[in-house]
């Protein structure tokens, strides 16, 4: 028992979580797409199939990445010791725990009870650490953190009493939620990375009062979506993804530098970010009767700006934090490229032709295996 508590792969957060979330990521969209497409028969978890996607992509895929990435970085920030070993180990089966049960032959509602520690446990974890250290300035993390447990809450109470409009609100919550914690952590670290990966003599950082307004918008956004106001055109709703929609292009437009296109770790992580203005404008542009579909919003965000980061960020970080040089294979990159293309199938092609989906399911889980194949080993391993 004391080997695999002092196992590599349980020596910091990002290992085991990273290597779960991507795992996840391509088990959940490729289930998802066959049962679109009438290929997996059988019986369907509580809920059914729509309301277990819905949940399962915000909070199961994306929560144990934001976990990975909030268990390595808090260390960073406050000189403490990061979560490993047995501790680690818990919370890791109590995420675990929440996918599995789906699957199980238990009651509606202990599987929906099984889904609600893994967001407060991750709070406190990270939460002590940063009161402890009294690191005030990533508060905004755990303020982030505590609503989606809410929102995750609210999720949850809408299958329980198969309200779809109530998940619907709770997901998309969810969604911008966490397109505020990538606002955050993104206008931090990509200009670090960039500045990093081309030998720039100072990093172009995020100033003040954009990032701060960035965040209050995104937070205003997940919470009129929780309050149902994106049900129908609004105005003022169209000037505030507007405005996030442009800070977002200001930001790129100060970032950009032309060697990132020469290295695949900038750009993809360049273009997932780019893809969080798109789904701001086409907000936007449907509440001003311009966009036909909501969900091609959505899907920007969910597709091109979540998982694109998520995919970009993992790679590096991995890299990073094992002692590897920042060099990705040409395999990874394929990957990258393939979550690029299942975004622009998702929004751009759906549009025209049902076989959109098919593509982006494909292209999606691609990239994520493509990841595992050359990732697994390194996660598993000691640093170099």
């Amino acid at each position: 028992m004391r080997r695999v508590a002092a196992a590599s792969v349980f020596s910091l957060g990002f290992r085991p979580f990273f290597l779960a979330g991507a795992g996840f990521a391509a088990i959940a969209v490729a289930i998802w797409a066959l049962w679109l497409y009438g290929r997996l028969p059988g019986a369907q978890p509580v809920g059914g199939m729509l309301a277990w996607h819905r949940h399962e992509m915000p909070f199961g895929f994306a929560t144990a990445i934001i976990a990975g990435f909030l268990l390595t970085a808090v260390p960073n920030w406050t000189g403490r010791p990061g979560l490993n070993g047995w501790p680690l180990i818990g919370l890791v089966l109590v995420w675990l725990l929440a996918r599995l049960a789906w699957l199980l032959p238990i009651p509606e509602g202990l599987l929906l009870l099984v889904q609600v520690p893994f967001l407060p446990l991750l709070a406190w974890a990270i939460g002590r650490d940063l009161v402890a250290a009294g690191k005030r300035d990533n508060y905004p993390v755990l303020l982030v953190i505590a609503l989606m447990a809410g929102a995750q809450g609210m999720t949850l109470w809408g299958i329980a009493v198969d309200d779809a409009g109530l998940q619907r609100r709770g997901v998309l919550a969810a969604l911008w939620l966490v397109a505020a914690l990538m606002t955050v952590i993104g206008g931090r670290v990509l200009p670090f990375f960039i500045q990093r990966g081309l030998n720039r003599a100072a990093a172009c950082t995020a100033q003040a009062l954009p990032t701060r307004v960035l965040l209050l918008c995104s937070l205003l956004a997940a919470l009129s979506f929780a309050g149902g106001l994106n049900d129908v055109p609004r105005l003022w709703l169209a000037l505030l993804f507007g405005l996030m929609g442009v800070l977002h292009l200001l930001r790129l437009w100060r970032w950009h530098d032309r060697g990132i296109w020469r290295v695949p770790l900038l750009w993809s992580l360049y273009l997932a970010y780019a893809w969080l203005m798109v789904a701001a404008l086409a907000m936007a542009l449907w509440h001003v009767g311009v966009m036909p579909q909501q969900s091609l919003a959505t899907h920007a965000l969910a597709v091109g700006g979540i998982g694109g980061l998520i995919l970009a960020m993992i790679a590096r970080v991995s890299l990073g934090h094992t002692g590897r040089l920042l060099q990705p294979s040409s395999v990874v990159v394929l990957g990258f490229a393939l979550l690029l293309i299942a975004a622009v199938c998702r929004v751009f092609l759906v549009p025209f032709s049902g076989f959109g989906l098919a593509l982006s399911a494909l292209f999606w889980s691609g990239a994520f295996v493509l990841f595992l194949a050359r990732y697994t080993g390194i996660l598993l391993k000691p640093r170099c």
